[in-house]
C-alpha cells in the first residue's frame, strides 16, 4: 500500500528535489527563483491547497512544474503585492506627489 499524506507533510523530505527544480528555472532566466517560491506555486497553482499524494506524486509534480505556469504564479503575485501596497498606502495617506 502506498503511503498517502498532505503535500505539506513531505515537505522536509524534499529538499533535494526543489533545489535541482530552482536550479533547472534558474537556467531558464529565473535567475531569483527560490526553493519557497517553487513550493508556493505549487500549492496555489498545482496542488490547490493541501491534498494527500503519496511521496512519488509529489516529487512527480516538483519535477514536471511548467515554467509558464512558475511565471503566471510569479506575474499574478507581483500584481497582488503591488495592489497590497497601494491599498495600504491609500489607507495610511502615503500617497505619492505628483
Amino acid at each position: 500500500m502506498v503511503n498517502r499524506k498532505q503535500v505539506s507533510s513531505w515537505r522536509n523530505e524534499l529538499d533535494v528535489v526543489l533545489e535541482s527544480k530552482m536550479r533547472e528555472l534558474q537556467l531558464l532566466d529565473y535567475s531569483k527563483t527560490t526553493i519557497d517560491d517553487i513550493w508556493n506555486c505549487l500549492v496555489d497553482k498545482v496542488w490547490k491547497g493541501n491534498p494527500d499524494k503519496a511521496l512519488y506524486e509529489v516529487v512527480q509534480d516538483i519535477l514536471h512544474l511548467n515554467p509558464n505556469i512558475y511565471m503566471t504564479y510569479l506575474t499574478q503575485k507581483s500584481w497582488m503585492d503591488t495592489n497590497l501596497q497601494e491599498s495600504l498606502d491609500a489607507l495610511l495617506g502615503n500617497r505619492k506627489s505628483d
